[in-house]
């Protein structure tokens, strides 16, 4: 393993922590809006990992860039439908259903 590799991985372990940390501190009336930004991230991921898939360079960055089209579609689908799920609890119920 070379030393870049694992400092990417070090600032990457630590970058989940660090994002673990704020998660958990926002407010429960904050994470629609949280999970909408997120959304947005996970579309700018899927850009990336599209233009990595498409570029031809080699055939294992064609199959990691594929992998990560998949894995960043499965989010922001799953992000999407968890804000839909989240912004109907905050619906009014009619009466009587």
């Amino acid at each position: 393993m070379t030393a870049n590799l694992e400092s990417q991985l070090f600032v990457f372990i630590l970058a989940t922590f660090v994002g673990l940390e704020v998660i958990r501190r926002v407010s429960p009336l904050l994470h629609t809006p949280l999970m909408s930004l997120t959304n947005a991230i996970s579309a700018i991921s899927l850009v990336g990992s599209i233009i990595i898939a498409g570029a031809g360079k080699s055939e294992l960055s064609t199959v990691l860039g594929t992998l990560a089209v998949a894995c960043s579609m499965a989010n922001v689908v799953g992000g999407f439908v968890i804000t839909d799920r989240m912004l109907k609890m905050f619906k009014r119920r009619e009466p009587g259903k």
